[in-house]
């Protein structure tokens, strides 16, 4: 196999210049590296739109053993820069698998890194912080990468929601329960309904929503609230999430203005992730962007509230601030590093989480929390 790969030449920000092999599409690209401790679930990982401008560094080092398939896809593309990995397996062997990893790559334009100390760069990453590099099948010259990578858009300064967000409204109606192939939904009746503002949604969050009872649009990230609140006053909609995406929240000033207006309608509202912190920010609490961001399967949050341990999947390089406990009550937090990961806030119908519920990355503990989210709002329309 090693004679189909092609050369792969690789600079940090840092000055660190490497070479490795490549599989995947063959380009010069730049994006921010950081590292994943997930031991699985690498398709929904590079098919998860909050990763948009990020290479990820697995630190599972077999990587594409079990192919990949289209039931596994959290969105239509794959949103990665590119995925860094010790061992690339181009021979699959899975009864789900229809296709390769490399081909998954090369359909959606996304590079593959391998034959790499992927713990070298986990231990540069977690000593030094996420940073960025530049990737080249094309390019070998140290300082030619140098000079393209200062001279490029670094991750904050890029606004990906453009990119990853959908362009135009449409239901989604399918949940955990459904399979198209065999013609079947059981998702429970509908006992509410909610407008989805994607700033790049995963659609196990949108499963989880269906599962736990809620109708729901998807509209783009371009909403109008007043559109949103009239609805709600006209009981077409009980409610508002807002939905996980890629980079630095405190560049979506759109965003933010609109989510005020919702603040001010007491519309009830439920943000995982990206939204977690745009519901911090347009409260006038900003956010922080963490060392090297928290990417992984295996996150333990405490639930105060119960006193319970969650053992969690996380994606995110930026944090919500301590001072929000000024106007919020603090729900969950990260057994890491003490971060907050879940707020509910004060004499308002809102509540968000940093960490995705919705991703069961092997126990489905956290998954009550869409059903939460339901109860808050018949309790908000009682």
């Amino acid at each position: 196999m090693s004679n189909e790969l092609k050369k792969v030449y690789i600079y940090l920000e840092n000055g660190t210049f490497l070479n490795a092999n490549s599989f995947g599409s063959s380009d010069t690209v730049v994006g921010e590296i950081v590292f994943n401790t997930s031991l699985s679930g690498y398709q929904e990982i590079m098919s998860d739109p909050s990763y948009a401008g990020q290479f990820v560094t697995f630190t599972m080092p077999e990587i594409g053993n079990v192919g990949v398939n289209a039931q596994d896809m959290e969105s239509n593309s794959a949103h990665a820069k590119g995925m860094i990995v010790r061992h690339y397996h181009e021979r699959h062997s899975n009864f789900r698998a229809e296709a390769s990893l490399s081909s998954f790559l090369n359909k959606h334009n996304v590079m593959g890194i391998c034959d790499i100390d992927t713990r070298f760069l986990t231990k540069m990453i977690r000593n030094e912080g996420a940073m960025m590099m530049i990737a080249s099948t094309n390019i070998s010259d140290k300082e030619e990468l140098k000079k393209l990578l200062n001279s490029s858009p670094r991750i904050e300064n890029v606004n990906y929601i453009e990119q990853v967000s959908t362009k135009k409204a449409y239901k989604h109606t399918s949940s955990t329960y459904s399979d198209k192939e065999f013609k079947y939904n059981n998702a429970p009746k509908e006992e509410a309904k909610i407008a989805v503002i994607d700033f790049g949604v995963k659609r196990n969050i949108l499963n989880e929503l269906v599962n736990a009872g809620i109708g729901i649009e998807v509209i783009p990230n371009d909403f109008k609230a007043q559109e949103l609140i009239s609805q709600y006053n006209d009981k077409k909609i009980d409610g508002i999430f807002l939905s996980n995406g890629p980079g630095d929240p405190l560049v979506l000033k759109k965003e933010q203005e609109q989510i005020k207006e919702l603040i001010k309608a007491k519309i009830p509202m439920f943000g995982i992730c990206l939204g977690h912190q745009l519901l911090s920010i347009s409260h006038g609490y900003d956010t922080f962007k963490l060392k090297f961001g928290h990417h992984g399967g295996n996150h333990p949050v405490k639930n105060v509230v119960s006193g319970l341990v969650e053992i969690t999947a996380q994606n995110h390089n930026y944090n919500v601030a301590n001072n929000i406990t000024e106007i919020a009550e603090l729900t969950h937090t990260n057994l890491f590093d003490n971060t907050i990961e879940g707020l509910k806030y004060k004499n308002e119908p809102i509540f968000s989480v940093q960490h995705h519920p919705e991703a069961s990355p092997g126990p489905k503990e956290s998954a009550y929390i869409f059903d939460e989210f339901l109860t808050m709002m018949k309790e908000n329309r009682a």
